[in-house]
C-alpha cells in the first residue's frame, strides 16, 4: 500500500497542466535554425508555435516569429500546401519574391501570403530588415481561395477608428480579415479572422474581454502598460507589466486586454494583434 501511494503521488507530481496563456519577451528569445527558411543571413526567432518550447496549446497558429534579414541577405524560398502566412515589416526594406514576380517592401507594410504560392524575403539595403511572420494551418475540409496577385498595404494608410464594444481610448487600424470581410483593408484570409493595430491614449484600454471561438496573439509594439491575460472573478485580475517586444498567446475564453501607461511623457502604446479560428473537432 505505501508503494501504491508513493506511485500515485509521483504520478500527480509529474502531471502537467496546460497553461491558459503563453508569455514571451521577444528581445530575450534566442535565434533558432528553421530548416525551411533559415540561412546564414536569415535569422528566425520563434515566439509561439514552430520552434518554440510550448506547442501543445497552440492550435490554429502554426508559427508566430520574428525574422531578421541581414543587409544583402535573404531567407529560403518557401511554399505551404495548406498554410497561409502574413508578413508585417517592422523595420527596413527589401524585396519579396511572390510567385514569378518581385515586389518592394518597406517599413510598416503588411501582406497576405496564401497557400501554394512560393515566396521569399530578401534584403538589398544597408540596414537590417526585421519582420513578424504569422502562419496558420488551414483544415482539410476548408476550401482555399488564392488571390490573383499579391495583396499588400501599409499600416500607415489604414485609418484609425473606434470599434464597437471598445472604449474610445483605444482606436483600431483594421488591417486584414477573411475573404468575407467588408471592413478590413485586405480581405483574403481563411483561418486568420482579424489582424489589427490598437493605439491607446495615455491610461487607455480596450476593455478586458475573451473570445469563445478564436485564439489571439498580442505583440506590444511600442509603449508600456499592463497586459491582461487570465484573471479571477472580475476577469481582469491577471495584470502583467509589459514592455515593447512582449508577446502573449491566449487560448479560447482566456481574458485578454491591455491598460496603457498614464505616466507623463510615455510613448504611445501600440499593439499588433491577430485572431484566428480554433480548429474544433467535427462531431
Amino acid at each position: 500500500m505505501p508503494a501504491l501511494i508513493a506511485a500515485a503521488l509521483l504520478s500527480a507530481a509529474e502531471r502537467r497542466v496546460d497553461p491558459t496563456f503563453l508569455r514571451r519577451s521577444v528581445p530575450e528569445l534566442k535565434e533558432r535554425k528553421l530548416e525551411s527558411i533559415s540561412t546564414p543571413t536569415c535569422h528566425y526567432r520563434p515566439i509561439f508555435g514552430e520552434g518554440d518550447e510550448e506547442t501543445r496549446i497552440v492550435r490554429s497558429l502554426a508559427r508566430f516569429a520574428e525574422i531578421t534579414v541581414d543587409p544583402g541577405g535573404n531567407c529560403l524560398e518557401v511554399t505551404h500546401a495548406r498554410q497561409e502566412e502574413v508578413y508585417v515589416i517592422l523595420e527596413g526594406e527589401g524585396t519579396l519574391l511572390y510567385g514569378d514576380g518581385q515586389h518592394a517592401v518597406r517599413k510598416h507594410d503588411f501582406m497576405y501570403l496564401p497557400p501554394t504560392v512560393r515566396h521569399r524575403i530578401a534584403n538589398s539595403s544597408a540596414a537590417p530588415l526585421r519582420l513578424l511572420v504569422y502562419g496558420y494551418r488551414i483544415p482539410q475540409e476548408m476550401e482555399i481561395t488564392v488571390p490573383d496577385g499579391l495583396m499588400k498595404a501599409s499600416i500607415d494608410e489604414v485609418p484609425l477608428q473606434v470599434v464597437g464594444g471598445h472604449p474610445p481610448s483605444a482606436k483600431f487600424r483594421l488591417l486584414m480579415g477573411t475573404t468575407e470581410s467588408k471592413r478590413d483593408k485586405i480581405a483574403a484570409a481563411h483561418v486568420l479572422t482579424s489582424l489589427f493595430v490598437m493605439e491607446f491614449e495615455p491610461g487607455g484600454t480596450n476593455f478586458p474581454h475573451h473570445h469563445e471561438t478564436e485564439e489571439e496573439v498580442y505583440y506590444l509594439w511600442t509603449g508600456t502598460g499592463d497586459m491582461v491575460a487570465g484573471g479571477g472573478m472580475d476577469g481582469i485580475e491577471g495584470k502583467h507589466p509589459a514592455q515593447p517586444g512582449d508577446a502573449y498567446f491566449v487560448r479560447l475564453n482566456c481574458t485578454v486586454g491591455f491598460y496603457a501607461s498614464s505616466a507623463p511623457g510615455s510613448e504611445k502604446a501600440r499593439i499588433i494583434a491577430a485572431r484566428s479560428l480554433f480548429p474544433f473537432r467535427r462531431r
